[in-house]
Formats: C-alpha cells, sequence, structure tokens
C-alpha cells in the first residue's frame, strides 16, 4: 500500500503541473469551469502545505529523494521549519486569490481564462517548488517556470501591461543569467548542487576567489527577483499595470519566495559564521536595505494612483526583511521571517481593495478615492487594518514584526538602524493618510455626497478573502507569540546566533 503522507513533498509540485496540464483540456468543455478547477488545486496545494508544516514541527526535518535516487545524484526535496512555513504562506495567498479572481478576472480580462488559469497554476506551482527543493539547480528550473508564468500574467493586463511585463522579463533574464552562473561557480568548486552537501563542502574552501564570485552572483541575482533596492525598477509598472488578481498574488508571493532563497543562502548554504566573519558584507547589505526603506516610502508618498502607491509601498516592506535578515540576531531573523507572513497578508490584502474599488466604481487614483469609506464600508474596513498594520499600529502583526526588528538594531547597536525603522514608519503613516484623509474625512462635496449614496460593495466572492487577510493582520499579533516558538526552532540551528 503506497504510503501517502511520506509521498506529500512530490504530490504538492506533482498536483499543479498536472493541474496546468489538464486546465486547457477543462477549458475546452467550458471556459468558466477554470476557475474553479484553479481553485480545486490550490486547495490541495493548500491543505498539502499545511500538512507538511505540522508534521516538520512535530518529527523535524523531511527528506524526500526523487525516484529513491539518494543525493547528491539524486534531486531531494527537503522541508524544515524555514520553507514549511513559507509553503503555507504562499499556499494561502494562492489560495485567497484565486477565490477573489473569479469576478475580478473576468471583468478585467475577459475571454482568457483558459490562458490564465494555467498560468496561474504553473506561477504558484512554480514558487512552492522554489520553496521546497533541496538542489539548487532544481530552484532555478522552478525559478524560470514561476517567472515565464508572471511575465505572461502581467502581459495580460492591456497596452501599458505589455511594457511592464517586457521590462519584467528583461530584468528577470538578467537576474536568471546572475543566478545561473552563480551555482555554476558553486557546482566548479564542490561537485554538487544539494544545498546539504553545500554547506558541509564550502567552509574548507571561503577563501577561493570563485567561491566569492559565487556568492555575489546569487546575491545580486536574487536582490533583481526581489526587488530590493536598487534593483527594483521592474516592480512599479508590473504591479500598477498588471490585473490587480495578479498584483495581489504576486505582491504577496513572488517577492518572498525569493527574499526566502536569500535567507537559505545566507543562513543555511554559506552559514552565518561565514558573515559573521566578513561582517562588512552584512553591513553593507544592510544599509541598502534601509535605504530602500526609506527610498519606497517617499517614492509611495508622490504617488496619485492607488496601485502604484502601493507598488512603491511594497519596496519600502521589502527593505524591513532585508533589514532584519542582516541584522542576524535572534531577535532580527524572528522579525523579518513574522514580516514575510504579515506582508503577505497585508499587501495581498490591499491590492485587492483597489481591485474592489476598480471592479465596484472604476477608479485608480487615490484623489478619486472621497466618500469611499460610505460607500464601500466593508471594503475601506479592510484597508483601514491592513494600513494599520503596515504603519505598525498595535496589536497588528506588522506591529510585532517591526518591533522584534528595531529589538534587533538595538541589540546590534545599530543606532542608525533604530532611527530609519522609526522614521519610515512615520512615512508610511504619511502615504496612507492621504487615502484615510480621503476615504473618511471628505465632507460637504456635492460629488462626495452622491458617491456615498450609490453605496456597493464588491462580490462577495471579491470582499471576502479581503476582509479575511485584514482579520488575519489583525490577528496575526496576538497569535505572533506563538509563530515566535516556532521560528526558535529553526533559529536555533544557526551557528553564531
Amino acid at each position: 500500500m503506497i504510503d501517502v503522507v511520506h509521498h506529500l513533498p512530490i504530490l504538492l509540485i506533482a498536483s499543479g503541473l498536472i493541474g496546468a496540464f489538464l486546465t486547457p483540456l477543462i477549458g475546452l468543455i467550458r471556459k468558466e469551469l477554470c476557475n474553479y478547477w484553479a481553485t480545486f488545486v490550490t486547495l490541495i496545494q493548500f491543505s498539502i502545505s499545511i500538512a507538511l508544516f505540522y508534521k516538520v514541527i512535530q518529527v523535524g526535518r523531511i527528506s524526500y529523494w526523487l525516484g529513491g535516487w539518494e543525493p547528491p545524484w539524486g534531486i531531494e526535496y527537503a522541508i524544515d521549519i524555514l520553507n514549511g512555513f513559507v509553503l503555507v504562506v504562499v499556499s494561502t495567498i494562492c489560495l485567497a486569490v484565486v477565490i477573489y479572481g473569479r469576478k475580478s478576472l473576468l471583468k478585467e480580462v475577459p475571454e482568457k481564462e483558459i490562458q490564465l488559469y494555467t498560468l496561474y497554476i504553473l506561477l504558484c506551482t512554480g514558487m512552492l517548488g522554489i520553496v521546497i527543493t533541496g538542489d539548487v539547480f532544481n530552484l532555478y528550473v522552478f525559478l524560470e517556470i514561476s517567472s515565464l508564468a508572471a511575465y505572461a500574467l502581467v502581459a495580460i493586463g492591456g497596452r501599458n501591461a505589455l511594457m511592464a511585463s517586457f521590462n519584467y522579463m528583461i530584468m528577470g533574464t538578467v537576474s536568471a543569467c546572475f543566478i545561473l552562473l552563480g551555482i555554476g561557480y558553486l557546482y566548479l568548486m564542490t561537485g554538487t548542487l544539494n544545498m546539504a552537501d553545500l554547506s558541509r563542502l564550502l567552509p574548507p574552501i571561503f577563501g577561493r576567489p570563485a567561491v566569492m564570485i559565487g556568492l555575489i552572483l546569487l546575491v545580486v541575482g536574487l536582490s533583481i527577483k526581489t526587488a530590493f533596492f536598487p534593483l527594483h525598477t521592474w516592480l512599479p509598472d508590473a504591479y500598477t499595470y498588471s490585473p490587480s488578481a495578479i498584483s495581489a498574488l504576486l505582491s504577496g508571493t513572488f517577492t518572498k519566495v525569493g527574499v526566502y532563497v536569500l535567507i537559505r543562502l545566507i543562513y543555511t548554504i554559506f552559514g552565518l559564521q561565514y558573515f559573521l566573519a566578513n561582517i562588512d558584507i552584512l553591513i553593507f547589505l544592510g544599509w541598502v536595505a534601509s535605504a530602500g526603506i526609506v527610498f519606497g516610502a517617499i517614492m509611495a508618498i508622490a504617488q496619485e494612483d492607488f496601485k502604484r502607491m502601493l507598488a512603491y509601498s511594497s519596496i519600502s516592506q521589502i527593505g524591513y526583511i532585508g533589514l532584519g535578515i542582516t541584522l542576524a540576531n535572534k531577535f532580527a531573523i524572528a522579525g523579518s521571517l513574522l514580516h514575510i507572513f504579515g506582508h503577505s497578508l497585508m499587501k495581498s490584502g490591499l491590492f485587492m481593495v483597489a481591485g474592489l474599488v476598480i471592479y465596484s466604481k472604476g477608479i485608480k487614483r487615490v484623489s478619486q478615492l472621497e466618500g469611499m469609506g460610505k460607500a464601500m464600508p466593508y471594503t475601506m474596513a479592510a484597508f483601514l487594518i491592513g494600513a494599520l498594520s503596515m504603519i505598525g499600529v498595535p496589536p497588528t502583526i506588522g506591529f510585532v514584526s517591526k518591533y522584534l526588528i528595531l529589538l534587533g538594531a538595538v541589540e546590534r547597536g545599530e543606532w542608525a538602524f533604530v532611527a530609519i525603522i522609526l522614521f519610515s514608519s512615520l512615512l508610511t503613516a504619511a502615504y496612507f493618510w492621504k487615502v484615510f484623509e480621503k476615504v473618511y474625512f471628505s465632507f460637504g462635496d456635492s460629488r462626495v455626497e452622491k458617491i456615498s449614496e450609490k453605496s456597493k460593495e464588491g462580490p462577495l466572492t471579491m470582499l471576502v478573502p479581503a476582509l479575511i487577510l485584514a482579520v488575519l493582520s489583525l490577528a496575526g499579533g496576538f497569535l505572533a507569540p506563538y509563530l515566535i516558538k516556532v521560528f526558535e526552532l529553526w533559529i536555533s540551528t544557526i551557528g553564531g546566533v
């Protein structure tokens, strides 16, 4: 009898690849079935991710050898607490967005259900593959699967989206070249592609120039994929012009997967001891992340387009995660991991709100949001909670994650970083206040009164996922102590923390 539980790692990926293959066939029967099919596939992947995370907490690291071939000859899928947690984050957002997208995508990109949901499943499966694999070349393969699907999904948004997708593809191709070359250098020096073997074979040869070149290539390539400042240039247009559901998916998952790979590279493959011995690297990366935090927030203040404001906000928030990684102590690492979860909830939820406003009112600019607090009270409640969490107001998950990163900076004695975190929170409050003022405090305008009279929320399939993510952003602050205890199990395995 087949042990299904033992084969969950490969079933996670196989279900998505088979699902994507069958989507065009299902679409030939009836195009409307594609969304239900994609929802079913992502629900399976979500359930498997939950099961794997629960199992890894109970029994520790899980190793699955494809075809029974032992590493380094065969490909290994390896799950520990870190990537088990990221699997849950990615699959949660994928499931929420596919439910949300049923009405949203039908209105924004009609008559493209077959292509859209085939690409959607491929994107989600590619991201899950990146997270679960224990082989760096297999990671590159999944990275390209998900990237190609992402380029196409952005392009579906229309004329402006085509140029945004083209720029995204050019930057993504450069990134892929850097990553592949970096992997090649590491393979040249070690003769293995398995992450666990790399972590064992690299320390004796850290002084070799080829190893340093491989590290630089990987960090730069992954920074482009993750949209770390100043390699973020593809992100604003891609998020602004893509369909709202795709913006919600990419903002909540794709950049977080890139961050996960950077964490895996720094803490597992090379090991924290290497970076502590070369502390200038961490300090440099910390200042780059800090610059991104401030730059993204200032640019968000300057935006008039609602989605573009949220896009620049993402650049700022990704900087927080990067800063926590470079501070490299238990507070900052836990804060970064929590911010991966929190930002996925917050930003996907906020883009869902933007999509709801576009769907119901056709409004895309911040200046046009007057009276939305009365016209769409539940939608704007979801926005309010998500925005307060982004600012870092207690008791939201955004407050806890930022507070932990702040404690990490204090423990390191990096007072400049402390000042940047506090200052950037004020900047975040400034660009969200622009929206609050329009939504809740515009009175006495006849146009506002007319909008308020036409109270109309979006469809429940769009509204409910946005509200659920907002509630999770709030509840996450109360659940944070339990998540931190889980993170500490993984952090305890890192040398030097």
